[in-house]
This record gives C-alpha cells, structure tokens and sequence, in this order.
C-alpha cells in the first residue's frame, strides 16, 4: 500500500509520488529555487509528457540529454532552471542505473543502518547534507523506512513533529507550520546580518 502523500498539493502527482520512489527522488531534487508544490509536481508532469504513468531510470537516462533538456523547458517549465535541472535529473538516473540497476529503492533495503541510507543519499548526484537528510526523514515518517538510527542519520528533520521540511508535510495544516518555520528562519537570519 503506498503512502498519502500530499506534497504536491495536486491529486495525480501526489499518487505518482505515493507509488513511484524514482518520483519522489526526482521530486526532492527538484526542490530547490521553486515552491515545494512545484518541484513535487515536476515528476508528474515529466511522466505525462513522457506518455508514462511512472518514471523509469534506465529509460531517462537512455534518452538523449539535449532532447530531455528541451522535455522540461516546454511551458509551462518543470522548474525554474529547465535546463540544469534536467541534467541533474539525467545524472541522477544514470547514476542509479550503474550503481542500482535503476531501483531507487535498492538505496534503503538492505541498508543496516540510517547512517548508511544518509551515506548512499549523499552519494547521489545533486543531494547535499541537507537535502540527503531531508529525503531520509520523508522516508522514515511517511514511506516506513525506518532503519536502526534513522533519526539520529536524518539530523532536526528526523525529529518528530518537527515541521522543518516535505518530510513533515501531510496536509494543508502541516505545510502552513513548514512554511511558517521556514519564514521564521529567514526572518531570523536577516536580522542577524
């Protein structure tokens, strides 16, 4: 049974998020320099325009990089920054077919530990400290991947209740406090300056 995921804040694209661990990868990629909903519903968006019900490693990082690039930037534009994203995406899949046979969950199955789904993250092109934390917290609270010390690996986002991040965002309510946490870090940082 897949999660309910609210993260794009649009049905379709949060089933395909639900069901799909090569979506919600690619969605936390995309979630930087765009509102959240926006990068969560890229996923979707490449996988219609694909004339896919789901996304595919092998098959993304088959496609040509130029033709994919041009795949994102059709309007309306998967994210911000067509162009980067769309190789970063590619690298990502590349990736994880060479190192993966293309199975995003293979990150996390066997893995014994958080400390090492959080190693295997920050291998992953594109994923920083961060976002690696990120990403390992959104699949201990929502998906159940919940290896020995996955909180302690996942850093304040592993915390509960936190409402840091897409990991704790289950519904409007939850992602009214993500932002507002997010508004008060900024506002605490420029007045630090």
């Amino acid at each position: 049974m897949s999660p309910e995921i609210h993260l794009a804040q649009q049905p379709e694209a949060d089933e395909l998020l639900g069901r799909s661990p090569l979506a919600l990868m690619i969605g936390m990629l995309l979630d930087q320099q765009v509102p959240m909903e926006w990068a969560f519903t890229g996923p979707h968006t490449i996988a219609e325009r694909l004339g896919k019900d789901d996304l595919d490693a092998h098959e993304i990082a088959a496609r040509d990089p130029e033709a994919f690039a041009a795949l994102l930037s059709q309007k309306p534009a998967v994210h911000r920054y067509p162009g980067s994203m769309a190789k970063r995406i590619h690298q990502l899949c590349q990736y994880l077919v060479d190192e993966y046979d293309g199975d995003p969950t293979a990150l996390w199955k066997d893995a014994p530990s958080g400390k090492e789904v959080l190693g295997r993250l920050l291998a992953l092109p594109g994923f920083g400290k961060q976002k690696a934390q990120i990403f390992l917290a959104l699949l201990g609270k929502q998906y159940g991947v919940r290896p020995e010390g996955w909180r302690e690996a996942a850093g304040p986002y592993g915390e509960e209740r936190a409402y840091r991040s897409a990991a704790d965002i289950t519904g409007p309510e939850s992602l009214a406090r993500v932002r507002a946490h997010k508004q008060e870090l900024k506002r605490a940082a420029k007045a630090a300056k």
